[in-house]
């Protein structure tokens, strides 16, 4: 059942429940108001008529004992009769012969007053003609004569006189055997047989109600009243009572349900609408309202209702905008992330996204280095912050680990916020009134664990528990970050936390993609690279590139000898000796087994030369010590130098000419170098000397200021190594001992390494493919 159903059914319980009952009160009352008035009514009438059939007996039996007194009881009764005192006179004598009879006395049954019926046919039953009252008649001596009785009629005229006194209406039944049928009555004929068969069922005299509305009540025949008699009042109650009350009721009724209804809809609708909304809000639509009809409770209800919608569809719009924001920034940062393994790019990617997301004025990320100190990697909006003694213009936000804010963080691995005046700025930080700061961890796993970068690192400066810190300053619109600000900016430290995690993944698979694991050197794959992006560069700039093919001596004898470990330990001290002879920008690689390349950018065949012989007297003059032998292990390296672009057009040329080179160099008796034969079918291009330029004694190309000839006292003039050799050149050069002429510097540069050992020194560079099988040399 509905609301309005369930009002309705209250509204009318308790409407017409009153005017039922009030109805059935008072039918009830009226009822029993009538009937004990009509019933003292015909008590009233019962009283009366006992009293004048009583009085009417007396009379008779003051006819019948003035007839016996008499001396001639015949005239006497003729006299009475006359008079009006009686109906009828009978005498009888002691056989009861009648004697004397009134003339026109009813010849059917009298009633007596005493109870005994007389007439002609004193056996016979029938209606009761007439009352009497009987005495004897007696001589003066005493003796019994007869009887006189004086009868009056008992017909309508005597009925309607007792209806008149009784002031009700009276029925005389016949006194036989049935008592059923009428004699006389005063009563209609519409109510004759109703108020007839209410008689038959009454015990004695007892009062009952006719369907129409009559009392009736029974009365005789009894000693004091002999006469069976009926008598009936009608009811005093207003005729249509219970149709008027009835017709009250249902008009009750219907003003109750046309209120009820009323009622409830007015109640109702409200609510109806109400739910309604409450329907449209569920599925969606924060633009349903509830008309406003009443300032009672459900008015104040719709109201709110309204209210709360509105605020709820403002607060819906900001948090679809902001999703929106933080979608398109979660959209960029994931395109970055996809799509660079920059890091600086991607930090300044999360740093942007969670400014803007949280409404931050400035913010910095901030990892941890080497020596527990967090150095800002990017910083958004924090120009003017800093204190005016730092203020410098280029001002890098550095603070140790466990100092200050950022500094706490990190060393503890709890995020913070909160508020500080700018004042009380800690030393290092920038200045602002409201801060946030979050620290990242490497993920479970990650590179960071894996490779032991500086994430939860310890050193002699501090300990930190985080990767880096995202910290954000003053947000906007607000007194200071709240708890969501914190979720949020959670969720981009996990980004960072992973980026940073990638990258360094990254690196450090590509560094293992290109490096030698056993000897830290580059691989064949970074060779054919550097060696193709050297020769573009030298093309580029018109500079020379110098190739060295670099084979150690009989290797496989030192694996069978000793055994591969043993080998693994002369490749990884070979490659290390290697490393310490040659510059930052030269590259040492590993091409595969026992055989090495080294690129020498802007070196030509004279440094090329020079490098070659430091590499073979760092290798042979001090023998490598391998562990659980009881000697070292000597070894020598042969190496084959080519020069692009005179061996080559390529990188791939030149690196073929160094092998042939080295070739030459293992077939001179190994231990020594060669240099490549220029090649006549390469094309040839001009390069700009100086006019004074000069080739030098020992025949080596190589470009640059002209050798000043010196002359040593009883030789012959040589050039200076270190004049007229290019920088690349002089950085290779090394003191030599003094020669017997230029035969001898031309024999150390083509010969090998016999005429003169050079000393050791100078750096590489070294890191990170699979490398190319050796030539088995």
């Amino acid at each position: 059942m509905t609301l309005r159903g369930r009002l309705t059914a209250a509204f009318l319980v308790v409407v017409l429940g009153p005017v039922l009952l009030g109805a059935l009160f008072v039918a009830s009352t009226l009822a029993a108001v009538d009937r004990s008035r009509s019933t003292e009514r015909l008590a009233v009438a019962a009283s009366t008529v006992r009293t004048s059939v009583d009085a009417l007996c007396q009379q008779l039996r003051a006819t019948a004992d003035a007839v016996a007194l008499t001396a001639d009881p015949a005239v006497a009764a003729a006299q009475l009769v006359g008079r009006g005192l009686a109906a009828a006179v009978l005498i009888t004598d002691v056989a009861g012969q009648v004697t004397y009879l009134s003339p026109g006395a009813p010849s059917t049954q009298w009633q007596n007053c005493a109870g005994a019926t007389e007439g002609s046919n004193p056996g016979s039953t029938g209606p009761v003609r007439a009352l009497a009252a009987q005495v004897d008649l007696h001589d003066r001596a005493g003796t019994r004569l007869g009887t006189v009785t004086a009868a009056q009629l008992v017909d309508p005229a005597f009925v309607a006189r007792l209806a008149a006194v009784t002031g009700v209406a009276v029925t005389l039944l016949d006194s036989g055997a049935s008592a059923a049928r009428v004699t006389h009555t005063t009563e209609s004929r519409d109510v004759r047989d109703a108020v007839l068969a209410a008689a038959v069922g009454v015990r004695g005299e007892q009062v009952t109600e006719t369907n129409e509305g009559r009392y009736v009540r029974r009365l005789g025949p009894s000693d004091a009243q002999p006469l069976p008699l009926v008598l009936s009042v009608p009811s005093e109650r207003p005729p249509g009572l219970h149709a008027t009350l009835l017709g009250v009721v249902v008009l009750a009724g219907l003003l109750a349900v046309l209120a009820a209804w009323r009622l409830a809809r007015v109640t109702t609708r409200p609510l109806a609408e109400l739910a309604g909304a409450v329907d449209r809000v569920a599925q969606g639509d924060l633009t349903a309202r509830v008309p406003v009809r009443s300032r009672d409770e459900l008015g104040r209800l719709a109201a709110a209702f309204n209210r709360m919608t509105r605020e709820t569809g403002s607060y819906v719009a900001a948090l679809t905008s902001n999703r929106d924001q933080l979608r398109g920034h979660l959209a960029v940062l994931g395109d970055t992330l996809a799509s660079t393994h920059d890091l600086q790019r991607i930090l300044r990617v999360i740093l942007r996204s969670a400014i803007g997301a949280t409404g931050a004025r400035a913010g910095a990320v901030l990892l941890v280095e080497t020596g527990g100190v967090l150095v800002a990697q990017c910083t958004e909006g924090l120009d003017g912050r800093w204190p005016a003694e730092e203020a410098d213009g280029s001002q890098t936000l550095r603070v140790p680990v466990g100092v200050g804010v950022v500094g706490e963080v990190a060393a503890t691995g709890e995020p913070q916020r909160g508020r500080t005046e700018p004042t009380e700025a800690p030393t290092g930080e920038p200045r602002c009134r409201t801060y946030v700061a979050v620290p990242f961890a490497a993920p479970a796993g990650g590179a960071t664990a894996t490779l032991g970068g500086p994430s939860g690192s310890v050193d002699e400066a501090g300990a930190a528990a985080a990767l880096g810190v995202l910290a954000l300053y003053d947000r906007l619109g607000a007194d200071e970050f709240d708890d969501d600000d914190l979720a949020t900016l959670r969720t981009f430290a996990g980004h960072a936390a992973v980026a940073v995690d990638n990258v360094r993944v990254h690196e450090e698979a590509q560094r293992l993609s290109l490096t030698d694991p056993l000897t830290g050197l580059w691989n064949y794959r970074y060779l054919r690279e550097s060696i193709r992006r050297e020769v573009e560069r030298a093309s580029r700039f018109g500079r020379m590139l110098s190739v060295l093919a670099l084979d150690l001596d009989r290797f496989k004898d030192v694996n069978d000898t000793y055994g591969h470990a043993a080998g693994d330990t002369v490749l990884a001290e070979f490659a290390r000796r290697v490393r310490g002879e040659i510059r930052e920008v030269d590259l040492a690689f590993r091409q595969g087994g026992e055989e090495f390349v080294l690129l020498l950018p802007e070196t030509d065949a004279r440094g090329a030369a020079i490098v070659a012989e430091r590499l073979g007297a760092a290798v042979r003059d001090t023998p490598i010590a391998v562990e659980a032998y009881a000697g070292p292990v000597l070894v020598t390296v042969s190496v084959g130098i080519a020069v692009y672009p005179d061996n080559g057009s390529t990188g791939r040329e030149v690196l073929e000419a160094a092998d042939d080179a080295l070739y030459a160099a293992k077939a001179a008796g190994r231990d020594t170098y060669r240099v490549a034969e220029v090649r006549s079918d390469l094309p040839t291009r001009e390069i700009p000397v100086l006019a004074c330029a000069v080739s030098p004694p020992d025949g080596l190309p190589r470009a640059g200021q002209p050798a000043q000839a010196s002359r040593e006292p009883g030789g012959p003039a040589r050039s200076d190594p270190a004049v007229g050799v290019p920088e690349s050149s002089a950085a290779h050069a090394r003191p030599e001992p003094a020669g017997d002429g230029p035969d001898s510097a031309t024999g150390a540069a083509r010969a090998g390494p016999d005429a003169a050992r050079p000393g050791s020194g100078g750096g590489a560079s070294s890191g990170p493919h699979p490398p190319r099988q050796s030539r088995g040399r």
